[in-house]
């Protein structure tokens, strides 16, 4: 079964759809499936599997910056791939957010699955709430990777969402150079953004007397 995976976030930004989405694609090909991913990649793409669409625009969503590709010359990349790939089956994370999704929405023949990620609530959701019920009843099945992303997405949009938490690359953890450590330890994960707490377990460094490295850039 050849699969497409669809991506609206750059692909070669960090972010926990874009991880999920490239992890994806490498477990389905490992098991057989030819697969590619399709999205924007603001530079070379991360791996030979992925077809990029273009330079990501930053935009404020959700209490962080999405990077992604709304425009017009994305639109008709997303169409000429899926008209070379043709996929048997095209899996679209954040179905509804502008972009790639939304064009294959509109566009592919193939049988759809749409995975929701966010949670908390969506202004254009709200704002454009006809038009993308409209768009969601495009596809096959609905997931979600968390009660509180199903809870948004139903309230949003109506429809049945099964929770599939997000997928974890157990081998390539096990493979992992483990850090050492002399003491108590708290290993952060996610960007330097206000609503991933960050600063909150910074503001309580003092009183705990832990180490403090920092890995990354954000």
């Amino acid at each position: 079964m050849r699969i497409g995976i669809i991506c609206p976030y750059s692909l070669t930004l960090p972010g926990g759809v874009q991880g999920q989405v490239l992890g994806l694609a490498r477990v389905l090909r490992s098991i057989g499936h030819p697969t590619r991913v399709l999205g924007p990649c603001d530079g070379p793409p991360p791996d030979t599997g992925v077809t990029p669409l273009g330079d990501s625009l930053p935009t404020a969503a959700n209490g962080s910056i999405a990077p992604i590709a709304p425009d017009v010359s994305c639109a008709l990349r997303t169409i000429r791939a899926l008209r070379d790939e043709d996929f048997d089956v095209l899996h679209l994370h954040e179905p509804l957010a502008p972009g790639p999704t939304t064009t294959a929405l509109f566009l592919a023949q193939s049988p759809m699955v749409g995975t929701f990620h966010a949670a908390g609530g969506s202004l254009a959701y709200d704002l454009l709430n006809r038009p993308v019920r409209w768009l969601s009843r495009r596809m096959d099945r609905v997931f979600a990777v968390s009660d509180d992303a199903a809870t948004m997405a139903r309230e949003s949009l109506g429809g049945d969402y099964e929770v599939l938490f997000n997928g974890v690359e157990v081998q390539r953890s096990r493979e992992a150079t483990p850090w050492p450590t002399d003491g108590p330890t708290i290993f952060f994960i996610g960007r330097h953004e206000p609503r991933k707490g960050l600063a909150v377990l910074l503001g309580r460094h003092g009183r705990t007397g832990f180490r403090r490295p920092s890995l990354g850039s954000g």
